[in-house]
């Protein structure tokens, strides 16, 4: 027998932005093999994280994904969906809200984020009291004059890789100190379950280098000319695939339009601030679409176009603090709305 340490995720009910939380689990198994038959369901105090009363605060924690800790001895990250009492989805759950159960739809999230100094409390390249220089220099660069916190960012990247996420990318972004990642997975539920447990293994890192990851979209304040942090969704389901179709793909788009306001609602805090029509972005009451176009709303790739309209659709506008889960639950139903 060995003992396992199983690390059991949730999100709080914080709103609109809600919060990781977790606690670990030590469990003796024999042969343990990380799989979600082995382990069971786990209970928490809901009173404490804006999930339950005092008076009947047990909310429970139904495993939904398992993956190998990369930084634990015998360890696992086990991410759950908050149920209530009774088995029924709690009213924070968006992975409830997600109607994907035959993973047609497939997702690549592009997560920015900036890496904070916890002594400054600013973006890793601000001097105290005053701005580095203008962005520009800082995407994609190499080098210590303008390239901040790799050593963290390539440490996130292995971690990733040895837990068994489907992890595509690192890149620097526009701002000093902003970042992002990439993940891809077919399922829409599964692409959440990665981003967050990717979110989980950032955060948990930044504890020892003496940093905080700011998921805000406009950290340094909407009126400095600094680009926000975003979270791309790039999204298809198997019409969008195949269909070799320019009529589909912009009936598909044109579902869109009326529902901005359902979108922008769980698209994550602060987007407003993100979403002015500058710093490629689209203004957040519009609604527009473009091959190639990086300042619509939604942007068709050109690769989707040169391969005879197959591939996939990429959605600008949900915030570097959105919910992967509430984000793809969205796009979904309206996808499914189209009138094709």
């Amino acid at each position: 027998m060995a003992k396992i340490k199983l690390e059991y995720l949730w999100l709080d009910g914080y709103f609109p932005t809600q919060n990781l939380r977790s606690k670990t689990k030590v469990e003796e198994h024999e042969n343990f093999q990380g799989t979600l038959e082995e382990i069971g369901n786990w209970s928490f105090d809901g009173s404490s994280t804006r999930q339950a009363e005092g008076g009947s605060s047990d909310c429970l924690l139904v495993p939904v994904a398992i993956y190998p800790d990369p930084d634990r001895i015998n360890g696992y990250l086990v991410m759950t969906e908050v149920m209530n009492a009774d088995g029924t989805p709690h009213v924070s759950n968006g992975r409830a809200t997600i109607d994907d159960d035959d993973n047609d739809f497939w997702f690549g999230f592009e997560q920015e984020y900036f890496i904070m100094d916890t002594k400054t409390q600013l973006p890793l390249g601000f001097p105290i009291g005053g701005y580095p220089a203008p962005q520009g220099m800082y995407y994609c660069s190499v080098g210590g004059k303008n390239t901040h916190g790799r050593d963290l960012v390539e440490e996130h990247a292995d971690l990733c890789i040895e837990a068994g996420l489907n992890f595509e990318g690192i890149n620097q972004e526009v701002a000093s100190g902003q970042w992002e990642f990439q993940l891809f997975a077919k399922g829409a539920k599964k692409a959440g379950d990665e981003i967050w447990i990717a979110r989980y293994l950032l955060d948990r890192l930044t504890e020892k280098y003496g940093y905080y990851i700011e998921y805000h979209p406009k950290p340094l304040g909407k009126d400095m000319d600094w680009n926000g942090s975003g979270m791309h969704a790039n999204f298809s389901n198997e019409v969008l695939r195949t269909c070799g179709s320019k009529e589909t793909y912009e009936a598909i788009c044109e579902a869109f339009r009326p529902v901005v306001k359902e979108h922008i609602a769980v698209y994550g805090e602060f987007n407003d601030q993100r979403l002015t029509g500058l710093h490629e972005t689209a203004a957040i009451t519009d609604f527009s679409y473009g091959v190639s176009d990086r300042g619509a709303s939604i942007r068709i790739p050109i690769i989707t176009v040169e391969k005879g309209w197959k591939g996939w659709l990429e959605d600008r506008r949900p915030a570097s603090n959105g919910d992967p889960y509430k984000i793809a639950g969205r796009i979904i139903k309206t996808v499914k709305s189209a009138k094709i």
